[in-house]
């Protein structure tokens, strides 16, 4: 089994940034690619950022050139760097591994974008 935890979530003003982590704990072997999904109210859960083949990375259209996703794989931490922030990047986000058999989900954690 793989447990994922993020942290990092929060109030922030428009234009601000924001970085988000994911610690992975348990089997990591299994662990095979990640990503970062978010989920705003009455919106289905969308991918926003992840790790493909190759260790390349893709990113939702809505945040290219402002959100990165940098990893540690020596500490099985992901990350969410969040640039120029709006209130519709209002969310809960969620980290997800992808293992050969299951995926995993953390808890989430709530980033709100408000003056």
């Amino acid at each position: 089994q793989v447990q994922l935890m993020e942290s990092g979530g929060g109030l922030v003003q428009p234009g601000g940034s924001l970085r988000l982590s994911c610690a992975a704990s348990g089997d990591t072997v299994l662990i095979i690619n990640m990503a970062w999904y978010r989920q705003a109210p009455g919106k289905e859960r969308d991918k926003v950022a992840g790790i493909i083949s190759g260790g390349r990375r893709d990113y939702a259209d809505s945040v290219k050139g402002l959100f990165t996703i940098p990893r540690d794989i020596a500490e099985d931490r992901l990350y969410l760097q969040m640039n120029s922030l709006e209130p519709e990047d209002t969310a809960v986000y969620y980290c997800y591994a992808r293992g050969r058999v299951y995926g995993y989900w953390g808890q989430g954690t709530q980033v709100t974008v408000s003056s």
